[in-house]
């Protein structure tokens, strides 16, 4: 690779090295790269599935617990799983799920985790009578015509529902609040509610709804709720892949949030770098912390080393696991124009040892993003050679400055021969004439 400027041939070896194995050449006073190369590295086959369940609370903690058991290969990992998730279900209400969990663990885990016909017979019943009560109740209140007891019964309804699995009839009951708030506080829990359903349900237009009607009523929002209907925005974002926009809004919530969110979000599922509300969050993950640094740093093989083995812990995400892919894509690409862009010319073979991939690997992926024109260079396939097509700035303004004289001139031209033929009554003669 050769810069603008020559440089010794050791030195740029060192510069595009990057931390990679290649390094070891370069002088011992480099003690960062060392301390570098052995950071350990946490890789999904050392997810504790007890720590990951315990950042959650509520529905949201059975639901990832179903979905690691679904998508993970370890057979040890998804009877923990599941183990858990018929535990907390058991506290719960919602016999629907626990019957489709014991089917999932299909008496692999022994007696202890079968089928409790008794216990979900009980459940039931206790459901029917808890559904006829608070139906005699809300219609006593309609007869009262009482706004706020009616208000309160149909949110009573909302819990009822959702504790039962029933999401959609407890969307409708959240939302029928809406008629008899009488404060901006209850127009922000309504909005909360209709929220929390509407991610559990994947209905991530109704989120983005929510939330706009909840930041319509700013005087009642306090620094934590304004960090949840972030993180709401947030994953609504994610899911429709608008992830610039997402990225914001979970740079913008603070570290007020806590652990206030937990039945959708855990703290170390949003993790930036480089703002300061962020760095207690980060701290948590400190592997994705020094991801990042390594990024910004330009140690890109140490970076997507890091990103490769926390792929399968975020393969077991329930809400990022479908944008992995485009994600890491476009974090490669990123880097890989980084690297290439304050050079005039790049030896291929020292990129691809940058970047630990094969020349032809390399070369690939530089063509796509020269013709997405993300690039702009030129590849010599012969000497593996990239070469930058830099903008003649000096010619490109001059050549502006020409079109906008000539423009300047044309428009100057037009304005006088309007002006003589005006002086000269020329129209008005040409169509006395006629």
């Amino acid at each position: 690779m050769d810069g603008e400027d020559d440089a010794p041939k050791s030195l740029m070896k060192e510069m595009y090295a990057n931390g990679i194995e290649g390094v070891d050449d370069a002088p011992s006073s480099s003690t960062s790269t060392t301390i570098r190369k052995n950071r350990p590295i946490i890789s999904g086959e050392q997810l504790d599935i007890e720590a990951y369940a315990a950042l959650y609370s509520g529905r949201t903690k059975i639901m990832r617990l179903i979905f690691l058991a679904d998508h993970c290969d370890n057979s040890g990992m998804q009877l923990e799983a599941l183990r858990m998730a018929y535990d907390e279900l058991k506290k719960g209400e919602n016999t629907q799920l626990f019957r489709e969990v014991v089917q999932k663990i299909d008496g692999r885990l022994g007696p202890n985790y079968s089928m409790d016909a008794t216990w979900c017979a009980m459940v039931d019943r206790k459901a029917d009578q808890r559904k006829d009560k608070l139906e005699s109740e809300l219609n006593a209140y309609r007869t009262n015509l009482i706004k706020e007891s009616i208000r309160m019964g149909y949110n009573d309804f909302g819990d009822f529902y959702y504790a039962h699995g029933a999401l959609g009839d407890a969307f409708k009951s959240y939302v029928r609040t809406r008629d008899y708030c009488t404060t901006s506080k209850h127009i922000i829990q309504m909005c909360l509610s209709a929220i929390l359903v509407s991610i559990e349900m994947g209905q991530f237009a109704h989120v983005t709804s929510y939330v706009s009607k909840a930041e319509q009523t700013p005087e009642a929002l306090d620094p934590p709720t304004i960090a949840k209907l972030r993180c709401a925005a947030g994953l609504a974002h994610l899911e429709a892949k608008k992830y610039k926009l997402a990225a914001r809004k979970f740079l913008e919530v603070g570290p007020e949030l806590g652990n206030s969110y937990s039945e959708v979000i855990a703290p170390q599922d949003n993790k930036v770098i480089d703002n300061i509300n962020f760095r207690n969050f980060l701290e948590l993950v400190p592997e994705v912390r020094e991801l990042i640094n390594d990024f910004y740093s330009s140690h890109y093989a140490s970076c997507l080393e890091y990103l490769g083995n926390l792929k399968s812990n975020l393969m077991l995400d329930i809400h990022i696991h479908d944008h992995v892919e485009t994600l890491y894509d476009q974090i490669r690409s990123k880097a890989l124009i980084q690297y290439t862009h304050p050079f005039v010319s790049v030896d291929m073979r020292m990129m691809a040892d940058a970047f630990k991939t094969s020349v032809a690997g390399l070369e690939k992926e530089l063509e796509s993003l020269i013709t997405d024109n993300q690039i702009q260079a030129r590849i010599d396939s012969h000497n593996k050679i990239l070469y930058a097509r830099h903008a003649d700035q000096r010619n490109a303004t001059f050549q502006r400055v020409l079109q906008t004289g000539n423009e300047f001139d044309w428009d100057v031209r037009a304005m006088l021969l309007r002006a003589n033929l005006l002086k000269h009554e020329y129209n008005l003669r040409a169509s006395r004439k006629i």
